[in-house]
């Protein structure tokens, strides 16, 4: 006995002091890919001027004069948001910085190339100051929040907050027919844009401390496991109180933005299918419900019905049957930028519709190209959040890149007569402050949720310090 001993310590200190010793545990290599990050804002800046020249080559037959200042512009930008990821989050995901710009970029030049058609009514260089506000915001996220770890501790200020923005616009004047607008002069907001981010943030620290709850106890009702009232109730006391809210708005796309949000990240957090079949079935009676009773959702529900009745009745062709022609027209191809009729649609074809424009000069392969972007960005949202060891991180991202993902299905389904129009913003493409400068939070947070991913994989990082729920169970 004491021969085998002796002789297991005597292995035991020579594999520890012994040549091979060091390479037992390899030193972990995580590459910064910095450098494929800068290459792809070059290509992405590189691709915006060059649609913007041939707007104005298509218009007038010769390069515009501000393609000089509109490259040097948008470069700008994208190289000092390069150079706040490159020292500050050094291991962030190259792709989707990126991205932003490129459908940032673009989303200025459709709204310049519609601005040609409206001279008395010029967008794009407000759009360009709210990208230029945008990226600043971007920046300050990048600098300030060096763990997002931090935000969990403000949730309950998160959400009276997103209350209380939400609330706001009622005291004023309604914009076409819904109250999601803080209009004072000529300056105008929505805070509902805001309040997304921030509800984000509260779902996610909420269910990340109660996920264990949601998903094990409760009472099983055939294959749904229904959470204790104690659990679920107040986080379904504020997603009531957000909807109710909504519906006085009269705002049906942030409140099937916020629903869907709600019930993805109920289904990220328990792994629980059958909140993805609840959330139907309520989604579905919400709608019927709303659009009994509200004459502005009814009013949108019968041009989704019915997108040709206007001129059948001799009334000429509504914005919906607009935009479907416009799909039409641009074919596989498109016509070419600068060279479609999409300013036909009316007021709404530089927000509402604007990927109406996009479909008829840039066709089915542009448009394929678009979705595909932001697929990528939403993908990356996702594989960052699944990468992290902190549940409330991994909530975080994945519901960020999720209200990405719901905004470009609510607004394509409305403007290809999927679904009822909603009146929401395209992420980066279409005019809009507000919605311009949340994306670009959005996208901040997940370039910091991506580093801390990343950098887990480094010996003595601090992103992989223990999970205190995991560790009490």
């Amino acid at each position: 006995m004491t021969g085998s001993s002796g002789t297991s310590s005597s292995s035991g200190t020579a594999g520890a002091s012994g040549p091979g010793a060091s390479s037992a545990v390899p030193a972990v290599r995580v590459p910064r890919r910095r450098g494929t990050e800068l290459a792809l804002l070059v290509v992405a800046v590189l691709l915006s001027v060059y649609g913007y020249i041939d707007v104005g080559l298509a218009k007038d037959s010769r390069v515009p004069g501000g393609a000089l200042s509109y490259g040097a512009g948008l470069g700008a930008l994208a190289l000092v948001a390069h150079l706040v990821v490159r020292f500050r989050a050094p291991y962030a995901d190259p792709l989707v910085l990126p991205i932003a710009v490129l459908l940032n970029g673009l989303g200025l030049v459709l709204i310049w190339r519609l601005d040609l058609e409206t001279p008395s009514d010029q967008a794009a260089p407000t759009q360009l100051i709210w990208s230029t506000l945008g990226v600043a915001l971007f920046i300050v996220t990048v600098l300030f929040l060096r763990d997002h770890r931090v935000l969990q501790r403000y949730a309950y200020i998160c959400v009276v907050t997103a209350l209380v923005l939400m609330i706001l616009p009622i005291f004023f004047p309604p914009i076409n027919g819904a109250r999601i607008w803080i209009q004072i002069g000529s300056f105008s907001i929505q805070p509902g844009e805001f309040a997304k981010i921030l509800l984000a943030i509260f779902f996610a620290s909420y269910l990340a401390a109660n996920r264990h709850a949601l998903a094990y106890t409760g009472k099983r009702i055939w294959r749904f496991q229904l959470p204790t009232m104690r659990v679920f109730a107040p986080i379904l006391v504020i997603w009531l109180m957000t909807v109710g809210v909504l519906v006085l708005e009269t705002d049906l796309g942030t409140s099937l933005l916020f629903f869907g949000l709600f019930v993805i990240m109920l289904y990220v957090a328990s792994g629980r299918g059958g909140w993805i079949v609840i959330g139907l079935v309520l989604a579905a009676m919400g709608a019927v419900i709303v659009a009994s009773f509200e004459p502005h959702v009814h009013s949108r529900v019968e041009d989704w019905l019915h997108p040709f009745a206007s001129i059948d009745a001799g009334q000429g062709a509504s914005q919906l049957a607009q935009s479907l022609f416009a799909f039409a027209a641009g074919g596989m191809l498109g016509t070419g930028l600068g060279l479609g009729h999409s300013n036909l649609i009316g007021f709404a074809a530089k927000s509402d519709f604007i990927l109406a424009t996009a479909g008829e000069e840039l066709g089915l392969a542009g448009l394929t190209a678009i979705f595909l972007l932001y697929a990528l960005l939403v993908e990356r949202g996702y594989r960052a959040g699944l990468a992290l060891r902190d549940p409330f991180g991994r909530l975080l991202s994945i519901g960020l890149a999720s209200i990405v993902a719901l905004q470009v299905f609510v607004i394509a389904g409305g403007v290809m007569g999927l679904i009822p129009l909603t009146g929401m913003a395209m992420p980066f493409l279409a005019q809009g402050g507000s919605s311009l400068v949340t994306n670009w939070i959005i996208v901040a947070i997940i370039i910091r949720v991506s580093d801390r991913a990343r950098s887990q994989l480094l010996p003595e990082s601090p992103g992989t310090a223990p999970d205190p729920v995991e560790g009490a169970k």
